[in-house]
């Protein structure tokens, strides 16, 4: 073993030894980084070169998307924006067997993509939704189950913080390519889900239930148009070539406060909340994409990414096993680490194996989503998980038997995004974007 691979191991076994006791991600990712790159160069120009790693990796101009972005699916999530969505769920799914917990799938679909936001969306679908379900004789598991499992489908819909990391991790991976992407898989996961939980529902009897408004079909739909226009503005934008994602974001801002006050459900008051709070959430990103920023340019400069690949090819050189091993790998990291860090260290190692493999950046940035958004609704650390049992007024222990029928079709899905590359590929390729 090199020098240079040493130091690159000696990297992941520090940061794996202070993630285990509690250090914060990003103080462990700078900390390990540094420690790491020390056989081969002296203290003083690690830090200097790793001050200016967290500098250059933070002077990106793609990157203002993200705070802009979090803003402003704060201010849906406090706007008043869920509950149009919801009666327009009801409205399409109601009819359906479970249909209370198909508007809830459907519900976090629609407000996951508005968001971009997991949490958000099982926070605001399951407190409002979650309640009435349980007055119409849903067990309170199922219900929260059903809540727990969809919510991370607004991970994959666009616009999505996460996707506008990675394409900066990989070296420029069009975002537009990426957000034409994450749809169809997506909109499967949320398909699978609502299968699993139709089959569910109809064992158990569960009915549509009562409505959640009285208004017309007409008015339901009419209202939901402005919050629904949202996607279409800001993806369609980016698309287009109207703006970029940077651009794209500021307008997402702008139109969700307009909503908001239009609706009433906004004062100056809940604004400032709003901004702290979107001001903490980009300040835990943005040092996240600094310190991975370090560590990056650590494992370049060591070459401990072909070192892994060699250790896989050696392994197998099959392109099925490789995979196979992979997702296996990014399902275990999911269940411990959040999704922009695990992002921010794992795609500079797994990108250049299954690039050679064929599989294109825009595959495998979803692929990579896919797996760690599992991990969000995932023991022990899955953040969704555990906010969504207690939104649904339970424990984790006892939503677990009821989530794990879930799971089944999520990795049916998964599979899927990893070997059918034109799930990923189809949106894509029609528009010309690569």
């Amino acid at each position: 073993m090199s020098i240079l691979v040493f130091s690159g191991v000696i990297m992941i076994v520090v940061l794996l030894l202070l993630l285990l006791i509690g250090t914060p991600i990003a103080v462990g990712i700078a900390f390990s980084s540094i420690v790491g790159i020390l056989p081969t160069l002296d203290i003083s120009s690690a830090l200097i070169t790793a001050a200016q790693r967290i500098f250059s990796g933070v002077s990106v101009f793609t990157l203002l998307a993200i705070p802009f972005f979090v803003l402003a699916g704060n201010i849906m999530n406090k706007g008043g924006i869920a509950i149009k969505l919801i009666r327009l769920a009801q409205l399409l799914m109601g009819k359906l067997p479970g249909g209370l917990a198909m508007t809830n799938i459907l519900s976090n679909m629609l407000f996951g993509a508005v968001s971009g936001s997991g949490i958000a969306a099982a926070s605001a679908m399951g407190s409002i939704v979650g309640p009435i379900q349980e007055s119409e004789g849903y067990d309170r598991e199922y219900s929260a189950a059903t809540n727990i499992a969809s919510a991370p489908t607004g991970l994959l819909i666009p616009p999505s913080n996460v996707l506008i990391t990675y394409s900066l991790i990989s070296g420029g991976t069009s975002v537009a390519a990426l957000f034409l992407a994450g749809y169809i898989p997506g909109i499967l996961w949320g398909i699978g889900v609502a299968i699993v939980a139709g089959i569910i529902a109809k064992k158990k009897g569960y009915t549509g239930g009562k409505r959640i408004t009285q208004h017309t079909p007409l008015r339901i739909i009419l209202e939901s148009i402005p919050s629904l226009l949202l996607i279409l503005i800001v993806v369609g934008g980016i698309i287009a070539g109207v703006f970029t994602a940077t651009e794209a974001s500021c307008i997402a801002v702008a139109y969700a406060l307009i909503l908001s006050f239009f609706y009433d459900r906004l004062d100056l008051k809940a604004l400032f909340d709003i901004i702290k709070v979107s001001a903490e959430t980009t300040g835990i990103i943005m040092l996240l994409i600094g310190a991975s920023n370090i560590m990056g340019w650590v494992m370049s400069f060591t070459g401990l990414p072909d070192a892994i690949a060699q250790a896989l090819l050696s392994l197998s050189d099959n392109r099925i096993v490789i995979l196979l091993i992979i997702n296996v790998f990014l399902l275990f990291i999911g269940t411990f680490m959040d999704i922009t860090p695990a992002i921010l260290i794992f795609t500079p190692i797994f990108l250049p194996i299954v690039s050679n493999f064929g599989m294109s950046p825009i595959q495998f940035g979803i692929m990579i989503t896919f797996n760690l958004c599992i991990g969000g609704i995932t023991p022990p650390i899955g953040n969704i998980l555990y906010l969504g049992a207690r939104v649904g007024n339970t424990n984790v222990e006892k939503v677990m038997p009821e989530l794990l029928k879930y799971y089944i079709a999520i990795f049916v899905v998964l599979l899927m995004v990893t070997f059918i590359p034109w799930i990923t590929m189809l949106l894509p390729n029609l528009l010309g974007l690569k």
